[in-house]
């Protein structure tokens, strides 16, 4: 395939999501999960029925997960301002994104979802607007906030709320790059301990990417971090001057880069085992040539989103022996998909407090182990279609909560491994079931007439 093919397919989903989007007018609604054999059943779930259990409630709190759905709801919460590689976009056109995880949730995890979207940028007003709507949910899902207040943000709700909250930009990613990093550094054949690892972007997920990481193995001091302004250091005053607010970054300034680099994304790429990158869409944003003064047997994820830094042949080329970037359309996507789904879906079911750091390390080493005897260059994580993987993190999730003490569920790892697959599965059959019956329609066909994004306006524009 050469570059004018492989461009075509890059930009085809977004051509396709343009067609897609309006034909549904949205990807979730909601559908009954109890019978109505007739209009007398109104009285059971509605007045004058539904009062039994509201009292019940009242007398043991406890119960609402019990009679309620509560027990399987999160909240997708976001107030828009840093939505995929868009940046601040606003709350209405963050909305498909939200929707899009609600999906996921519920297809992958088994877990309803519901998008709500803030029309405000004041981290205090979302944390109270959270602390105010947790009654009705099991978990939160903070999705899309800006750095550095999605920090606070996230402390402040782990500290006050009674339900599990969970940043997935932070934790979600890092969880799915560390098990990426775990099996691609079994590839080439080097430890964790030993490699170092050039990390570029400094926000919300690479910083959890780094915790996660070091929390492995991995030595902060032969690591090196950059930011739009360059390598972090103890030389970086302009960091030290507001490390009230960036308190996360000026951390990583003492803790990693003890050769005391400075200079840019050249000077931290060279020499470096492994690059992660999370920073500004590409391509161009990382250079084939900088790969090439990476050591042999070099790895990268590229995972800006929606165009990766550097397109993955031309890295290829360049000598990285395994690259992975947040695209399906690749080979070893680095997904949060393939995290969240599971890891809910396991502290859902022991009715876990918190997720815990060691939770996600437990979730993380179920995703590279159930790669198994497939794991290869290209093939360094579960692909979405093995839904196994889903199950599988839920219930090393459930385990890990047990052990941490956070559990208010006893269960085995065998017990919630056929709960957490009985759920899931019920929810792909559904939605087969659905798409058989004509309930949601097939979409309209493709049409090599249908206007194509112009693959010399994408070359001229990067």
């Amino acid at each position: 395939m050469n570059v004018d093919e492989l461009l075509k397919k890059a930009t085809k989903p977004s051509a396709d999501a343009m067609k897609l989007h309006p034909f549904y007018r949205g990807k979730v609604e909601t559908a009954l999960k109890c019978t109505v054999r007739s209009f007398n059943d109104f009285a059971i779930w509605y007045t004058p029925g539904v009062a039994a259990p509201c009292k019940a409630i009242a007398a043991d709190p406890e119960l609402v997960y019990e009679y309620t759905n509560k027990w399987n709801t999160v909240i997708v919460v976001s107030d828009g301002t840093r939505v995929l590689g868009l940046g601040d976009i606003g709350p209405k056109a963050g909305l498909p994104v939200m929707e899009g995880k609600v999906l996921l949730y519920k297809y992958l995890g088994g877990v309803d979802g519901v998008a709500i979207m803030l029309d405000t940028k004041d981290p205090d007003a979302i944390i109270n607007t959270v602390l105010m709507l947790q009654p009705g949910f099991g978990g939160v899902n903070l999705e899309d906030i800006s750095n550095p207040k999605c920090f606070y943000i996230l402390d402040t709700l782990r500290e006050k709320a009674e339900i599990p909250v969970w940043h997935d930009d932070q934790q979600g990613t890092a969880t799915v790059t560390l098990a990426g990093l775990i099996n691609a550094l079994k590839v080439v054949g080097k430890k964790m301990s030993e490699v170092k690892i050039t990390f570029i972007g400094t926000g919300a997920s690479n910083v959890a990417c780094s915790r996660l990481i070091f929390g492995w193995g991995a030595d902060p001091a032969k690591c090196t971090m950059v930011d739009s302004k360059g390598i972090l250091g103890k030389h970086r005053k302009d960091i030290e001057m507001r490390k009230a607010e960036y308190v996360d970054k000026w951390k990583l300034c003492n803790i990693t880069n003890a050769a005391g680099r400075t200079g840019d994304m050249p000077e931290a790429i060279k020499g470096a085992d492994v690059v992660i990158a999370l920073s500004k869409s590409g391509p161009g944003t990382i250079l084939p040539e900088w790969i090439k003064t990476m050591n042999k047997d070099s790895i990268l994820f590229a995972c800006a989103n929606p165009v990766p830094e550097i397109w993955p042949w031309e890295a290829k080329e360049a000598g990285a022996a395994v690259v992975a970037t947040g695209r399906s359309d690749f080979p070893n996507q680095v997904n949060n998909s393939l995290g969240f789904p599971g890891i809910f879906r396991g502290t859902l079911d022991v009715r876990a407090r918190t997720i815990t750091d060691e939770m996600c390390f437990a979730a993380a080493q179920a995703m590279a182990e159930h790669v198994g005897d497939r794991l290869d260059d290209e093939h360094i994580l579960p692909d979405m279609d093995d839904w196994e993987v889903f199950p599988r993190e839920a219930a090393a999730v459930a385990m890990k909560a047990q052990e941490q003490g956070l559990a208010r569920i006893p269960t085995t790892y065998e017990e919630e491994f056929s709960t957490a697959k009985r759920i899931i599965d019920r929810s792909r059959q559904l939605t087969q079931l659905m798409m058989d019956n004509g309930f949601i329609p097939e979409p309209p066909p493709d049409s090599d007439d249908d206007p194509q994004v112009d693959i010399d306006t994408i070359k001229s524009a990067y």
